[in-house]
């Protein structure tokens, strides 16, 4: 039996908040702020929500170097 997705809730907040503001994501930054530590909560690969939240990070990092 798998698991419930950790960060899902935040997921659905954030396509909540997408589709009442028109998919404008400055309106959402909130949303999308709370799943970044959502995920940040949990191991790699742990939450499919969060994956392209994690390849934003590695991206992020990547430009950092």
């Amino acid at each position: 039996m798998s698991q419930k997705d950790p960060c899902q809730k935040q997921a659905c907040e954030i396509q909540k908040c997408l589709q009442v503001n028109n998919y404008m994501e400055s309106k959402c930054e909130a949303m999308l702020q709370e799943m970044r530590k959502c995920c940040a909560r949990y191991p790699k690969g742990r939450s499919i929500c969060c994956s392209g939240f994690e390849k934003e990070e590695r991206e992020r990092e990547n430009s950092e170097e």
